[in-house]
C-alpha cells in the first residue's frame, strides 16, 4: 500500500513531539471530541432527522452488559443474531440490512471506522470491546448518509473512555459469576493545566456454559484490552485554540468457539453440549490500534477536527470445517453427533481449518464545521486503505474409540486459501442543517470513489512466486439525503426524510454489483415532563440487494467470498420507543418500551449458493430478519438502590428465504428476562448483582451449518465498584 510509511510508530512519535514543543498546551475550551462524535456536544438527540439514540453511561451501567448485543436491543430498528452467548462475534443489522457479522452496518469507535477491513471484507471478526465503552451513539436514517461506506441501514459509534476532567481519578470494577466469568476493569487520570491522559484495562473471561462430550477440553475465553490517551492543548487565550490526543490501543483474546452446533436429538436431550470433534477449536486474535485527533478552533464560526488511524488486526480461528470428508451442513455434523454416541463404529475423521487472516486498515479524514447562524454546516473528507490478507491450511485429525484427537496430517500454510483482498477510498460529504423558523432542513451529499481488488495465488503456490491472479472493481456513487423536521410546539415535533442506500460490491466477482436503495422514515418525537416517545415508519426500497458469502452462514470453502445480487428487494416497517418516569414518592419507576415491527419481500426470482437465501421465487421473505421484537425494562430506583428488570421478546425468524407459515426448521419466537439491582454502600463504592436469562430460558440463536446453536443460559453474577 501507498499510504503506509505515514503511520510508522517513528513517525508519528515525531509528529507529536514537534506538535507538543511548539504549543505546549491545557484547556478545556473546545469540544474535543466533536469530531468523533455523531452527535457531538452541541446537538441534541431531538433535533435529529430520523431515528436517532444515544445511550450514555448511566444506560450502559444499568445492566453492566459486556455483551453489545444484549446492549443495543433497546434501540428500535436494531437486530441481533446471537452466536456463542457472550457477544465475542456479534452480528448486528438494522432496518431489514440482515446481520451476518455486521456487514451491512457502519461500525466505528471514536468516528473512526472500526472494521479491520471495511470495503475489501467488511465481515470480519473484530468488534470493539463494548464493556469498556463510555457511550455508544446509534443513528439510522438520513443523517447517516454522512458516515459511509454502508448507509441503507445506520451507524453505531462507540466512544471510548475519555480523558477525565478531574486533576485525578479513576476506577476499579471487580465481576465474577457462573461458568468461571470474571472481569476486571480499572482506569486512572486526569487533567492538568498543559497535559492531559488517561489508561485503561478491561480483562474478562469465562469457562463458558458448554460441555464437550467425552473432553475436558475448554469452551470459554479469555480477552484483554488495554487503552491510553495521551492529550495536550493550547492556552485558552491562543489565537488558535488546539487540542491534540493520541489514542494507542491493544488488544488480544483467546476464545474455544466452534461453528458446530447441535442435531435437533441431541438439543433436546442437553442442549449445553458439544462434540468430541469440536475439542480443538480455538480462536486467537490480536489487534493493534494508533489514533492521533486533532482538532483547531479557526475562528468563533469554523472549527476543523482532523484523525489520522492505523489498524492492525490478526486472527486466526482454527475449527472444524469437516468431518469424514464432510462439510457440517452436509453431513458432516450428523458425522460427528454419530460418533459421539457410538465410537465403536471406527475412527472419525476430522479437518480443522486455520482461518488464518492478518487486517490492516489505516487513513485520514477530516472535517471542517461552519457555523453560519441558520446554517450549520459540515465538510467531511477521508482517504482510506484496507486490506484482508488470507493465508490459511487445514490439519488433519483422527478421534480414536477413546474420544482421543491426534494429528494425522499437518497442513501446509498457504495451500488452502491463499489471496489478498484489498481496496483504497476516498470519500467526500457535505451537510448543512438549515433551521427557518419552526423548520429544521438537513440536506447531505456524499460521494465515494473506491477500488476493490482481490490477488489470489490459488493452493499450490504458498510462497507466493508465480503472477496471481487478479480482479478489479471500481465504483464510485453519490448519495443524497434530505430529512425535515418540524417544531408542532414545545413538545412535538415531526421528522421525515429520503436518501439514497449504498454498500460497496465485494472484491473476486467481477459481476458483483453494489447495494443501492432508496430509504424513506416518517414519524414524530414527543417530549414533555417525565414522558417520551418517538414513532417511525420507515421504508427501504432496494433496487439492488446483495448477499456475501461467509463462513458464518454456512457456506462451502469454495464459495466463501462470492457475491450474489438479489435485485429488487422490499423492507418496511415502524418503530417505537417510549419512555416514562413515574414518582412513587420515595421512589421512582422508571419504565422503557422499544417496539420494532419488520416486513420483507423479495421482489424476484433467483438462485445462489447462499445458504440463506438459496432459491428465491417472488414474495419471499428475508431470512433472520423477526417481524416483531419488543422490549420493556421496568425499574424502581431509591436514594442509594436501583433495580431493574429487562423482558426480550424475540418472534420467529426463516433460516432460509421462504413465505406462508413458518416451519420446524425456522426458529421459534422467545422470551428472555434479566435482572439487574445496584446498591450505593457508599457514595463511591457500589455492589451490583445481575442475572441474565432469569427464567432460565433454553432457546436456538441460529441454524447455520446445518445444526442448532443455543444462547446462554441463566447466569448470575455478582459485582464491586470504587471510584476516586
Amino acid at each position: 500500500m501507498t499510504f503506509s510509511n505515514v503511520f510508522k510508530p517513528a513517525v508519528i512519535a515525531t509528529a507529536i513531539a514537534s506538535v507538543v514543543s511548539i504549543n505546549a498546551i491545557a484547556d478545556d475550551k473546545a469540544d474535543d471530541i466533536e469530531h468523533l462524535s455523531i452527535f457531538g456536544h452541541t446537538n441534541s438527540v431531538n433535533d435529529i432527522p430520523g431515528s436517532a439514540h444515544h445511550l450514555n453511561k448511566e444506560a450502559l451501567e444499568r445492566f453492566n452488559y459486556t455483551d453489545i448485543m444484549r446492549t443495543l436491543t433497546s434501540v428500535p430498528g436494531v437486530y441481533v443474531l446471537e452466536e456463542d452467548g457472550y457477544g465475542l462475534r456479534p452480528n448486528v443489522g438494522m432496518r431489514g440490512t440482515g446481520q451476518n457479522r455486521s456487514e451491512k452496518v457502519t461500525i466505528m469507535e471514536d468516528g473512526v471506522l472500526a472494521a479491520p477491513a471495511a470495503y475489501s471484507a467488511p465481515s470480519a471478526y473484530y468488534f470493539p470491546t463494548s464493556g469498556r465503552m463510555e457511550s455508544v451513539e446509534v443513528l439510522k436514517g438520513t443523517s447517516s448518509a454522512m458516515y459511509g461506506p454502508r448507509t441503507t441501514g445506520g451507524v453505531i459509534n462507540m466512544l471510548s473512555r475519555q480523558i477525565p476532567e478531574e486533576e485525578l481519578a479513576g476506577r476499579l470494577a471487580l465481576q465474577a459469576g457462573e461458568d468461571g466469568f470474571g472481569k476486571v476493569h480499572g482506569y486512572v487520570g486526569g487533567s492538568g493545566e498543559q497535559v492531559s491522559s488517561v489508561v485503561e484495562v478491561f480483562h474478562y473471561q469465562a469457562d463458558g456454559f458448554k460441555d464437550i462430550n467425552h473432553s475436558d477440553a475448554d469452551t470459554g475465553f479469555k480477552k484483554n484490552d488495554v487503552l491510553a490517551k495521551l492529550k495536550v492543548n493550547s492556552d485558552s487565550t491562543a489565537k488558535y485554540y488546539q487540542e491534540l490526543e493520541l489514542k494507542v490501543k491493544y488488544a488480544d483474546e483467546s476464545s474455544d468457539e466452534t461453528y458446530m452446533g447441535l442435531t435437533q436429538t441431541d438439543f433436546e436431550v442437553n442442549p449445553y453440549t458439544r462434540y468430541s470433534a469440536s475439542q480443538k477449536d480455538n480462536m486467537s486474535t490480536e489487534h493493534k490500534q494508533l489514533q492521533l485527533n486533532h482538532s483547531i478552533d479557526l475562528s468563533e464560526r469554523f472549527s476543523l477536527g482532523t484523525t489520522a488511524y492505523y489498524n492492525d488486526f490478526k486472527r486466526n480461528w482454527y475449527k472444524t470445517s469437516k468431518v469424514n470428508g464432510m462439510s457440517l451442513s452436509s453431513g458432516g455434523i450428523d458425522a460427528a453427533a454419530a460418533f459421539d454416541a457410538d465410537s465403536s463404529v471406527g475412527d472419525l475423521s476430522v479437518d480443522v481449518k486455520a482461518n488464518n487472516r492478518a487486517y490492516l486498515a489505516q487513513g485520514v479524514q477530516s472535517t471542517l464545521f461552519a457555523d453560519l447562524n441558520e446554517h450549520q454546516l459540515k465538510f467531511g473528507v477521508r482517504y482510506h486503505e484496507d486490506e484482508m490478507d488470507r493465508y490459511q491450511w487445514v490439519d488433519t485429525y483422527n478421534i480414536d474409540q477413546n474420544y482421543d484427537m491426534t494429528l494425522a496430517t499437518a497442513g501446509t500454510p498457504g495451500t488452502d486459501s491463499n489471496r489478498i483482498d484489498s481496496a483504497s477510498a476516498i470519500a467526500l460529504f457535505i451537510h448543512d442543517q438549515y433551521t427557518v423558523n419552526d423548520f429544521i432542513i438537513n440536506a447531505g451529499l456524499r460521494y465515494e470513489d473506491m477500488t476493490i481488488e482481490r490477488h489470489d495465488w490459488g493452493k499450490s503456490d504458498p510462497s507466493r512466486d508465480a503472477t496471481p491472479s487478479h480482479k478489479k472493481n471500481d465504483t464510485d456513487v453519490w448519495l443524497p439525503s434530505l430529512a425535515v423536521t418540524y417544531k408542532v410546539n414545545q413538545d412535538l415535533v415531526l421528522l421525515g426524510g429520503v436518501q439514497k442506500g449504498f454498500a460497496p460490491p465485494a472484491p473476486g466477482n467481477d459481476s458483483a454489483e453494489s447495494e443501492e436503495s432508496v430509504n424513506y422514515e416518517l414519524g414524530l418525537r414527543f417530549n414533555k415532563e417525565s414522558v417520551n416517545a418517538e414513532a417511525i415508519a420507515f421504508y427501504s426500497d432496494y433496487s439492488n440487494m446483495h448477499g456475501n458469502c461467509t463462513a458464518s452462514q454456512g457456506c462451502d470453502d469454495d464459495n466463501i467470498g462470492n457475491q450474489y445480487n438479489a435485485g429488487e428487494v422490499d423492507v418496511k416497517g415502524f418503530e417505537l420507543k417510549a419512555g416514562y418516569s413515574a414518582d412513587l414518592g420515595d421512589v421512582a419507576m422508571p419504565i422503557d418500551l422499544t417496539y420494532t415491527y419488520t416486513s420483507t419481500e423479495f421482489k424476484n426470482a433467483f438462485s445462489s449458493n447462499l445458504d440463506t437465501w438459496g432459491d428465491v421465487v417472488v414474495g419471499d421473505e428475508l431470512p433472520y430478519v423477526p417481524e416483531n421484537q419488543f422490549q420493556l425494562t421496568v425499574g424502581l430506583e431509591g436514594d442509594n438502590w436501583r433495580g431493574d428488570v429487562l423482558v426480550r421478546y424475540l418472534g420467529e425468524m426463516r433460516v432460509a428465504a421462504g413465505q406462508g407459515s413458518y416451519t420446524a426448521d425456522d426458529i421459534d419466537s422467545r422470551t428472555v428476562v434479566d435482572f439487574s439491582a445496584h446498591y450505593d454502600i457508599a457514595k463511591n463504592q457500589q455492589v451490583t448483582f445481575n442475572i441474565d436469562n432469569l427464567l432460565d430460558e433454553e432457546y436456538v440463536t441460529t441454524k447455520t451449518h446445518g445444526s442448532i446453536m443455543v444462547g446462554k443460559p441463566r447466569t448470575m453474577t455478582v459485582g464491586y465498584r470504587y471510584d476516586f
